[in-house]
């Protein structure tokens, strides 16, 4: 998928759970979710079954302790589409 799309559909998916608004505007593939955006663990949780969700793809539990940047969330989410 497209780098910019890409990261406006993750900009949608991770929008109800940020907690830095700032961090949120300026989002780009170096933003960690955690660290930057402010997401806690619980929500990170939800972000990533939201992921599942949009991009129709199965995100395993390896994947998902990798999945803390927007960069990361990228590479595994064109990873997962790649091989559908």
């Amino acid at each position: 998928m497209e780098k910019q799309a890409l990261i406006a559909k993750l900009k949608t998916i991770v929008e109800p759970y940020i907690q830095d608004e700032d961090a949120f505007k300026s989002l780009s593939e170096n933003t960690d979710f955690v660290k930057d955006l402010k997401i806690n663990s619980a929500n990170l949780v939800d972000v990533i079954l939201d992921v599942e969700d949009v991009f129709d793809i199965r995100i395993e539990n390896v994947d998902m302790e990798k999945m803390l940047s927007v960069k990361a969330a990228m590479d595994i989410v064109n990873e997962k589409l790649a091989a559908k």
